[in-house]
């Protein structure tokens, strides 16, 4: 089946970084549209960044210039680098895959696949 496991969260001072991963297995990695969500307290899942098989990025607004999406094949593993952290970047961080969605769907609702999350605090 299915399985995405997140994993680098952790917790950081403004203007920092972190590198998250998801480890997939079960499905065709490389046919799939990946993403990356992330839910603050209180706030709807919101997606930040995509990837498609060719390597095609879409980025949201508020982390565009400061976050990286990519991919190693090689290692069924998706990445999120991301730099210059800010507080309001806090929230647990989603991995998610789907066969049919493309690079420019940024609604949690378009993706099938889901990790359990990894969460990130950003303290000012």
């Amino acid at each position: 089946q299915v399985q995405l496991v997140e994993s680098g969260g952790g917790s950081v001072q403004a203007g920092g970084s972190l590198r998250l991963s998801c480890v997939a297995s079960g499905f065709t990695y490389s046919s799939y549209c990946m993403a990356w969500f992330r839910q603050a307290p209180g706030k709807e899942r919101e997606g930040i960044a995509t990837i498609d098989n060719y390597g095609a990025t879409r980025y949201a607004a508020s982390v565009k210039g400061r976050f990286t999406i990519s991919h190693d094949y090689g290692k069924n593993t998706l990445y999120l680098e991301m730099n210059s952290l800010k507080p309001e970047d806090t929230a647990m961080y989603y991995c998610a895959a789907d066969p049919y969605a493309i690079v420019t769907m940024f609604k949690h609702w378009e993706f099938t696949y889901w990790g359990q999350g990894t969460q990130v605090t950003v303290s000012s």
